[in-house]
Parts: C-alpha cells; structure tokens; sequence
C-alpha cells in the first residue's frame, strides 16, 4: 500500500507542479487559446488563474516534501485534502458551463488525492 501511494503520490506532484507553474506564467490569453480542455480558463481574471496555478504548485510541493525531508510528514494529507477541495471547485466548474466530458477527468483527480489522503491520514 505505501508504494502505491508514493507512486500515486509522486505522479499527482509532477503533474501538478507542471500545470500549477503553466497556469502562473502563461497569460490567461494564451491559457485560453489552448483549445476547448482550457475553456474554463474564461470564467476567471487573469489574477485568478494565477492563484490557483501557485496553489496547485504549492500543494504539489507539500505532497512530497514533508514526507522526503521527514519533517512535519502529517502536512501531506492536508496537502492532498486541500487539492481535492480544489478538483471539487473544478468539478463545479465544469459542470456549471456544462463540460461534462472533462468533469471525468477532474473527478478521477479528486478520486486519486482522496486515496492519498485517505493513505496518509
């Protein structure tokens, strides 16, 4: 079990890391020309989109490192909790402009950070 959380883990932070530092130094411009997968992107400011890119960031940063660094390790399932609060927000997002065929995927994110919570708690 604890491998296939480090596993899920470690996936969920690169992706996450990845696509929270896009979303902060892309401009929401480009963000939104990126196809329909990036529609939602239209339904916030351009601070907004900012935010939530720092927050994926820092929450991929708090999934691994507490763990790794052995420091405080009880900080990695409020950091999974707290990025499936943020695919909940997805997840309304998208159903809200009527999406629903990337609301899929978002809830099998919120799926996996569940699992990673639910692991390390």
């Amino acid at each position: 079990m604890n491998i296939a959380l480090w596993i899920v883990t470690g996936l969920l932070a690169v992706a996450y890391f990845l696509g929270g530092s896009y979303k902060l130094i892309t401009p929401k411009e480009k963000i939104t020309a990126g196809g329909p997968n990036w529609a939602w992107a239209e339904s916030f400011p351009p601070a907004g989109l900012k935010g939530i890119g720092a927050l994926e960031m820092l929450g991929a940063l708090g999934l691994v490192l507490p763990a790794v660094l052995d420091i405080a390790p009880g900080l990695v399932p409020v950091a999974a909790t707290g990025l499936a609060l943020i695919m909940a927000g997805a997840v309304a997002v998208r159903l809200r402009r009527r999406e629903v065929a990337m609301t899929a995927l978002d809830l099998f994110f919120l799926a996996l950070f569940v699992f990673v919570a639910w692991g390390r708690f």
